[in-house]
């Protein structure tokens, strides 16, 4: 009697385990992002935030989207990708509706110096419809980027179903998707690089991508993810780590500041 008790408290233990860790890979990768959406909304500026971290997560979880009709990969990657790319619509949105208030509002008070009537205020659109690769990701309405996040996906989709037999393309494309991904952290470990700094980056921020990323490449090595997957996990890590230690290097022998002005660029590991 008590083996029995004591194997059905084993097993909702595991259960439980299993529904954490089944929740912390789903939405996971989307926390970090909760507080830089509540700072953007709090302050009314995006600049701290770059919208090309949304366009890499986009075009990878959608890439790995595809991956998943050559090879077959747990439904709670596929959850995870479709809740990613969700997230990254969301902050677009934002990131748009606000950037755009900014613009207006400083040529309203630019018109408003030089005695000018406040109708005569206007933002030029830039569409996507317009093709023009100066302004690509930098458009004036969140519609323009559904156009070209639904254009990509159909083009990737069309060859993907051409392709679908060629072994050497399903896991080229599931390693570009996961590599995409990988590479998210290389922007700011070169900013900090190249300013010989790391202030103005939120620490609690890379430990917590650290953590994420270590216990998501340890859930695919026991899951017997695809090798794309966990080859593509540890370099985010190393990455990471990297990362952590130009804080040490740089908060424990401070470097001569650089004379040219600091970048905006952030990744999705940076407030």
């Amino acid at each position: 009697m008590e083996d029995e008790l004591f194997d059905q408290i084993v097993s909702v233990f595991n259960q439980l385990v299993s529904w954490v860790a089944a929740g912390a890979m789903v939405f996971g990768g989307v926390v970090p992002y909760i507080p830089q959406y509540r700072d953007i909304r709090r302050t009314q500026n995006a600049e701290g935030f770059s919208t090309y971290v949304c366009l890499v997560l986009l075009v990878a979880n959608i890439l790995r989207i595809l991956f998943r009709f050559g090879r077959y990969f747990e439904t709670l990657l596929l959850w995870q990708s479709i809740i990613m790319i969700a997230t990254m619509l969301i902050m677009l949105n934002l990131c748009t509706n606000v950037r755009m208030a900014t613009e207006l509002n400083t040529k309203r008070r630019s018109f408003i110096a030089t005695d000018s009537k406040d109708e005569e205020v206007r933002i030029p659109k830039r569409l996507f419809l317009d093709f023009d690769w100066n302004y690509f990701w930098s458009w004036s309405h969140f519609v323009d980027y559904l156009q070209c996040v639904l254009a990509f996906t159909l083009v990737a989709a069309y060859i993907t179903y051409l392709l679908l037999d060629s072994a050497l393309f399903v896991e080229t494309l599931g390693f570009l998707a996961v590599f995409a991904e990988a590479m998210l952290g290389t922007p700011q470990l070169y900013c900090n690089y190249q300013n010989k700094s790391t202030e103005g980056m939120s620490i609690k921020m890379v430990l917590m991508w650290t953590s994420g990323d270590t216990f998501k490449t340890g859930y695919f090595l026991l899951t017997q993810a695809p090798v794309q997957f966990w080859t593509c996990g540890l370099l985010q890590v190393i990455v990471d780590v990297a990362i952590l230690f130009q804080v040490y290097y740089y908060s424990r022998y401070p470097q001569k500041p650089v004379s040219h002005t600091v970048s905006h660029t952030t990744s999705a590991k940076a407030l």
